[in-house]
């Protein structure tokens, strides 16, 4: 959530920022122009409110004043205005939370401003190469696509699959299943003892108040799976972003323990609303997968170079498993909600002959620590601050599971194991071809 004084103060700039994520520029000022009006509205209910407090309080001083002068016709005309201005202050602090609650619902549904080093662009098309890794040869005529390497391994199940679940769910057996497995125990001990992240296993349901905090709610609530608790309910997550980062949650960090680095292996549930006709053979878009999260809590100062180095983090992976990459930075127009700044990394896919995304890296600044009041106390300085917030895939388990089948996939129809997978493969070198 944008800081309200921010606006106040600088409405031509979100306004700019607005269209640079795609906005009509008509749509953004009218936007920016009502934010300003609640708060206006607010701000200026609040001073009445004020008024009205202070004259309660003067009020009763000379009631005091009139008593003790025996002037029993003035204490009484007192007395009937403080009970008018009591009357007020109730009904006024019952408008003061309807017009706080249309300002804060108002400001819930604008996004992040997009640091000056992003592209400006409409979508996907627009994003702007930053480097590349590994080598990508000619295409063989062999070449196939995972689902169709699984499936022959007869270690990918689709069609049972959707007899238990319907529709993007897959069921791994064998060799493949444990490779995942594979997958998801070398990244976290790569980034546990490498890169320094504590391992985390968070809860998978979360209340709605988690999900506002990273964003998910109110914007993407179509994409989220719920499930009834009591009288209210509690979210699959959709990453463990939320999880991690609402740790902190209405808490004051001391600012000398930052930054917190964290990371979580866990499955990840998407309902995938808007993405009917995507990617509907395999598993590249599914409805429950495998990630391995990375969350980095940041003072103010720290959050920009945090940001690199989470990114490379991620990219290590992907060089230990020798994998063909490139890493781009996301424009205005193809940047998530609550992103100040994305680094996409895509992954080389022969089947495909296409890179496809496998992680994405964001900077939040303030953004989410404001809608989940999370600061943190500079040493030396009794004056708290908004912590800054980042997360990253490190990366996802189905779509490496997926470069390294089509990767590695063998003339024979086999797939060789990556090196650095072995020793948690049990010292397997090839799955073979049936």
């Amino acid at each position: 959530m944008l800081d309200i004084k921010w606006i106040r103060e600088n409405p031509k700039a979100l306004a700019a920022a607005l269209v640079k994520r795609s906005w009509a520029p008509s749509d953004a000022e009218a936007t920016v122009d009502d934010l300003v009006l609640k708060d206006e509205a607010r701000r200026a209910h609040l001073g009445k409110l004020q008024v009205a407090q202070e004259r309660r309080n003067a009020a009763s001083r000379e009631i005091g004043n009139a008593m003790r002068a025996r002037d029993s016709e003035l204490a009484e005309k007192l007395k009937v205005e403080i009970a008018d201005i009591k009357s007020f202050i109730q009904g006024g602090e019952a408008e003061e939370r309807r017009l706080d609650k249309e300002l804060n619902d108002a400001l819930a549904i604008i996004p992040n401003v997009p640091l000056d080093d992003v592209p400006v662009g409409k979508d996907e098309n627009d994003n702007v190469e930053k480097r590349r890794f590994g080598e990508i040869g000619p295409r063989q005529n062999w070449v196939k696509e995972h689902f169709e390497i699984g499936e022959a391994l007869g270690l990918m199940d689709f069609e049972r699959a959707a007899k238990l679940s319907g529709s993007r769910f897959t069921v791994l057996k064998g060799q493949l299943a444990r490779l995942e497995r594979a997958l998801g125990q070398f990244m976290l001990d790569l980034h546990t003892t490498e890169h320094g992240y504590m391992e985390v296993q968070p809860p998978l349901l979360v209340r709605d108040d988690a999900l506002f905090g990273t964003n998910q709610l109110p914007k993407f609530e179509e994409d989220l799976f719920f499930t009834p608790h009591g009288e209210s309910r509690l979210g699959l997550i959709p990453t463990a972003e939320v999880p991690l980062t609402n740790l902190v949650r209405e808490e004051i960090l001391a600012g000398d323990k930052l930054p917190l680095r964290m990371t979580a292996l866990t499955p990840c549930f998407r309902s995938e609303a808007g993405s009917a006709g995507r990617d509907t053979r395999g598993m590249l878009r599914q409805h429950q997968f495998y990630k391995v999260e990375l969350v980095s809590i940041t003072d103010a100062e720290s959050s920009i170079a945090e940001h690199e180095r989470m990114t490379e983090c991620a990219e290590e992976v992907l060089k230990r498993l020798e994998l063909p990459f490139r890493t781009v930075t996301l424009c205005t127009g193809d940047m998530g909600f609550g992103a100040r700044k994305t680094y996409d990394i895509e992954v080389w896919l022969p089947g495909q002959n296409a890179y496809r995304e496998i992680s994405s890296c964001s900077v939040c600044g303030d953004f989410q620590a404001r809608r989940m009041d999370a600061r943190y106390r500079p040493e030396g300085i009794k004056q708290t601050k908004f912590v800054h917030t980042l997360n990253g895939s490190g990366t996802a388990l189905g779509r490496a599971l997926i470069a390294v089948i089509e990767n590695y996939q063998t003339q024979d129809g086999g797939v060789t194991i990556p090196e650095v997978l072995r020793p948690y493969m049990g010292g397997l070198e090839k799955i073979e071809a049936k």
